[in-house]
């Protein structure tokens, strides 16, 4: 963990040592990033669930590639209206009340989605999802710019977003697992028992991260008068490690092209990404696997390496001070492994070991970004700005899955898709790169 500790130029603010700093950001890590972690791994498993329920439900509903395609993308739709809103209420309510709303509301229509039996309910219930599911991520990325400084976030944006892959290892034995052994049982198909038993939790997790959680350091009962002084001092002399928008108002930020420009780096990264989320288990199948469960321990692999090879990275990231060319790194690692991918079809281990490469930039390359999003970032632009990049973001995620989709019923093959998702990737480390600059060099001193 990086034991630098920022301090406004001119001034020598007295701060704890540095033992006495990691050991209080070890405490508040401890107290508040386990349970973000269990709630983004519920939302996660929620949101991609659907890549394994498709499995059974094309057979049994007669959903098309282009049907299903469509409905994994639109939940998207339904995100990036409600995003923005959604993140200016967090920074007026707090976290505690948001999560209780978004948590509740999401919880109850992922499992609603067992009903489903035509496109259109299977279009509407997956728009609602992304309604009530909106604010959620960055509603979370703005919570930990409230305890964080910058030279401690991107290690801790990483650990918090390995949910997404831990959630990845679970979702392959838990998803296969479900609709095997519980399909059938109580009249219900696999697929019915897969949105129920993962929707209902989060429900219960929104009430609880509502009593456990605190909006800021100053509401902690469990800190006390000194270490919530030290959390506040390192936050208000924060240094970042990109040059930062001086934004002096909302309309400012609303006007700064970069903005748009890293949302447009936002949409080729996760338009990529969930193509790969989305089409894994059908392009593990396509590589000779048939049984569901089979099909899940296999997609779990590269998850589980995928999550070593981000927090990694994110600590690199944090102990070097540099984040434009960590990011260009993973997606180049990410496109590279999918070349590998394409080269290697018909022999699963070789396949398996190629996705395996390409999941540690993927997964890395998100957190990354992040991070360099909420440096750049003034504090009076955070809230909007953090929602607005990643609602626009979302848009790559809900067109890419229907033009894949697309891709491969056209062409029989889904290695054809996999072209345009390395093109993605690539394309979204180049204009990060010419966007962004790096800060000049901060001083520092020992705590």
């Amino acid at each position: 963990m990086n034991t630098h500790v920022a301090r406004a130029p001119g001034t020598q603010p007295a701060l704890p040592k540095v033992n006495a700093v990691d050991a209080l950001y070890s405490k508040v890590s401890w107290r508040i990033i386990p349970l973000l972690i269990v709630c983004y791994m519920v939302a996660y498993l929620d949101r991609i669930n659907i890549g394994y329920a498709q499995l059974q439900m094309k057979q049994v509903l007669s959903f098309s590639d282009a049907v299903y395609g469509l409905g994994a993308g639109i939940f998207f739709i339904g995100y990036f209206l409600f995003e923005v809103p959604s993140n200016l209420m967090l920074e007026k309510i707090g976290a505690r009340k948001t999560l209780l709303r978004i948590m509740v509301c999401w919880g109850i229509v992922a499992a609603a989605m067992m009903f489903v039996q035509t496109p259109t309910q299977f279009y509407v219930l997956r728009f609602l999802l992304g309604v009530f599911e909106a604010g959620f991520f960055p509603g979370i990325i703005l919570y930990l710019t409230f305890w964080y400084p910058s030279a401690r976030r991107g290690q801790m944006i990483a650990i918090f977003m390995a949910a997404t892959t831990v959630a990845s290892v679970i979702a392959g034995p838990l998803c296969g697992g479900i609709m095997k052994y519980l399909d059938g049982a109580n009249g219900l198909a696999g697929w019915q028992w897969l949105f129920l038993v993962q929707g209902l939790p989060a429900t219960l997790l929104g009430i609880v991260a509502y009593f456990y959680l605190q909006d800021k350091p100053e509401d902690a009962h469990w800190l006390s008068a000194s270490e919530k002084k030290a959390l506040r001092t390192n936050l208000d002399n924060d240094q970042k490690n990109v040059a930062c928008a001086s934004h002096a108002s909302l309309g400012q930020m609303l006007r700064d092209r970069k903005v748009y420009v890293l949302a447009l780096v936002y949409f080729l990264l996760l338009g990529a990404t969930y193509t790969m989320i989305f089409w894994v288990p059908t392009l593990i199948k396509s590589w000779g696997v048939a049984d569901l469960m089979q099909i899940g321990l296999y997609a779990a692999l590269p998850s589980l390496i995928g999550v070593f090879g981000m927090i990694l990275i994110g600590r690199h990231s944090d102990k070097h001070s540099e984040r434009r060319w960590h990011f260009a790194a993973s997606v180049a690692i990410a496109a590279v492994g999918l070349g590998l991918t394409t080269l290697t079809q018909g022999n699963l281990g070789a396949s398996l070991a190629a996705l395996s490469l390409s999941v540690i930039g993927i997964a890395a390359a998100t957190p990354l970004f992040f991070t360099i999003t909420t440096e750049y970032l003034s504090k009076v632009g955070a809230a909007a700005g953090i929602a607005l990049i990643s609602s626009l973001g979302n848009l790559g995620a809900a067109a890419s899955p229907a033009v894949t989709g697309a891709i491969t019923a056209k062409t029989g093959s889904p290695v054809y898709s996999m072209y345009l998702v390395m093109a993605l990737y690539l394309l979204s480390g180049i204009v990060l790169l010419l966007a962004v600059r790096s800060a000049k060099a901060p001083k520092s001193i020992q705590a």
